[in-house]
């Protein structure tokens, strides 16, 4: 009896990104033939199919190998001696396997990383149309980093380079999931499923900027939300109090750029959206009002806008009216006598935070 051995022997491992990727996205080593053949592979290469799926075969049982090592990136880049992999190659092997698409990322912001999530997957990758075994990778690589530097201190960017040798761009993405998952912000509900991944990494990064201890310049949880600033934002209530004569300073400013049907909606519904936002303000410091602060920004600010078509520039132009006015009025500074802190500094980080989240969230 004769039996045909496909034979590879070589010094260093060879990796093709195209089939790497294709393994990545988690297609099978006979769809990637296909794939392949689709593209014209046996043309380009000159070779028969047969040829194609023996080496695709060889490619996807050495990523096999591979991926053990793919779970600890630094082992790869530097600690094993099982494969000889030059450094950019080892770059680019841990880059693709760290890579997650926005959609599947969205679906996984709000769950518990727990086993019966891992299960759910099927559901999330019907959803969005990626594979089941990206979406299972995505997941575990999201639980893997999540689990390495939710309690180290300092810089979630940081710590993520170092622990994972992802570039500056893909950290920073892992690091807003893992501050929306320690913060167990929600993000499940009907009327939040509008925002995209790219919405909500860009309000993660607003508050971890601006609202973490990071600010103050002390050692630093990135995950951490600076307790004092948020507890000096009840004092904002003192606006409310004071609400006529900010109104008249927001109109004033506002009426040369709005048409008259505009102004006349703000001259009315202005206390309303005043203590909409400043009540979000004042219940900051209870971790179930923080648990629900975008649900909050969509209820009270968005939706009420939404039904009075305000523009995008209309919103732009009335947050920053609102905040400036508040800050010229002097009893911001009367306030500090009596407040835990600086009230008029506390003011300008929630609202440079919630203005830059409103704008962004405010999908017309």
């Amino acid at each position: 009896m004769l039996s045909e051995v496909d034979v590879f022997i070589s010094n260093y491992t060879l990796v093709d990104p195209e089939v790497y990727q294709l393994w990545v996205d988690g297609y099978s080593s006979s769809d990637a033939v296909s794939i392949l053949q689709q593209r014209g592979i046996c043309q380009q290469a000159n070779a028969s199919i047969e040829l194609i799926a023996s080496d695709v075969l060889d490619h996807y049982r050495t990523y096999c190998l591979l991926e053990r090592l793919l779970h600890t990136p630094t082992k790869l880049a530097s600690e094993q001696l099982a494969f000889q992999i030059e450094p950019q190659t080892s770059h680019m092997l841990i880059e693709m396997y760290y890579e997650c698409d926005d959609a599947v990322v969205r679906e996984l912001l709000g769950k518990k990383l727990t086993s019966k999530s891992r299960k759910d997957m099927d559901e999330v990758s019907e959803k969005t149309g990626v594979t089941l075994k990206s979406c299972r990778r995505q997941y575990d690589n999201v639980k893997r980093v999540f689990k390495v530097v939710e309690d180290l201190p300092g810089s979630l960017v940081a710590n993520i380079k170092q622990h994972f040798l992802l570039p500056e761009d893909l950290a920073k993405r892992y690091a807003a999931v893992v501050f929306i998952a320690c913060l167990r912000f929600e993000m499940n509900k009907r009327k939040l499923q509008f925002l995209t991944f790219p919405d909500l990494y860009h309000c993660a990064y607003s508050m971890m900027s601006l609202w973490t201890y990071r600010y103050t310049g002390s050692e630093y949880f990135d995950t951490d939300l600076d307790r004092e600033f948020l507890m000096e934002l009840s004092d904002c209530r003192i606006l409310l109090e004071n609400d006529k004569h900010h109104k008249h300073l927001v109109c004033i400013k506002l009426k040369p750029t709005l048409l008259e049907k505009s102004y006349q909606e703000l001259d009315s519904n202005f206390r309303s959206y005043s203590r909409s936002m400043l009540g979000i303000a004042c219940n900051l410091h209870r971790s179930r009002e923080l648990r629900f602060f975008f649900l909050e920004l969509v209820e009270r600010c968005i939706e009420p806008w939404r039904q009075v078509n305000w523009s995008h520039t209309d919103l732009r132009n009335f947050l920053g009216a609102y905040t400036q006015c508040a800050l010229d009025m002097d009893v911001l500074s009367f306030k500090i006598k009596y407040s835990r802190g600086d009230v008029r500094d506390a003011f300008d980080r929630y609202m440079k935070v919630v203005t830059s989240c409103l704008l962004r969230m405010y999908h017309t």
